[in-house]
């Protein structure tokens, strides 16, 4: 089995010299709920850092609280719900499910998205594990569930085998989070071991899914899901040397650069 490592996030694309705003990434977030604000905030945070341009989709609510924090938190735009598939045709990459809630609203948007859109690429994430419809995913969709997100989802424990199975069966590449990290694709077997136990924290799965979205951006798809797991985990690993195991998911998104920079 193949061990990512520095390899992946030195092959990565780096903005050209003569690039114009949207050349390096154009990313549209749904995520959110009533009772979920922060996900898809961090997963903004952490894309902005990489993307030119994020646009982020939230319910009412969220959109209103935003605003109003919008003088400290400006690196995205945000978008109603019913004007967001004008923001599709111009963007790159569609990441679904930070903070999302799970109710027929949800389930009817993500659904109606993946088939209407089977052309473009989609990071499924958190709430949008829970009510996807399996037969929509396919070769331009990356999903990030940890065990029991993969088992509610596929029906099957999450084991290696099983993983393998459901990715080629569904011809997508499925990040299985853990303690050792799995990215499968239908003919390509990776595994991530960067990380600690410091990342158990709320927010990190959340910082990982826009890191893997961002780089999905002017990337291939693995090549998103490999480099990013493994950043992700690194970028923990910098910080434990520097504070022990106390961090957070914002820590990690300040830390993540500078480990692109270090590698």
């Amino acid at each position: 089995m193949h061990l990512v490592g520095p390899k992946e996030v030195k092959s990565l694309k780096k903005p050209k010299s003569n690039s114009h705003k949207g050349d390096n990434g154009i990313l549209v977030i749904i995520g959110g709920s009533k009772q979920y604000h922060g996900a898809p905030l961090l997963a903004a945070k952490m894309a902005s850092k990489i993307v030119d341009l994020v646009y982020f989709s939230s319910v009412p609510e969220n959109n209103r609280l935003i605003n109003k924090m919008k003088s400290k938190l400006c690196e995205f735009i945000t978008v109603s719900r019913k004007n967001i598939l004008s923001y599709f045709n111009k963007s790159d990459v569609i990441l679904i499910g930070p903070g999302l809630g799970t109710g027929n609203i949800e389930r009817n948007l993500i659904n109606r998205l993946l088939k209407k859109y089977p052309h473009k690429k989609f990071v499924l994430d958190a709430g949008a594990l829970k009510v996807l419809n399996k037969k929509y995913l396919g070769k331009n969709c990356i999903i990030t569930p940890h065990a029991r997100e993969f088992q509610i989802l596929f029906k099957i424990r999450a084991t290696e085998a099983n993983v393998k199975q459901m990715a080629k069966k569904y011809q997508c590449v499925i990040v299985l989070k853990g303690k050792k990290d799995l990215i499968i694709s239908s003919n390509m077997v990776s595994c991530n071991t960067s990380g600690n136990q410091g990342m158990t924290k709320g927010g990190t799965g959340d910082v990982l899914a826009g890191l893997i979205a961002a780089l999905a951006t002017t990337n291939n798809l693995y090549l998103a899901a490999c480099a990013g797991t493994y950043l992700n985990g690194l970028a923990g690993n910098r910080l434990k040397k520097k504070v022990s195991y106390y961090y957070n998911a914002s820590d990690l998104i300040e830390e993540i650069p500078k480990t692109i920079k270090a590698l």
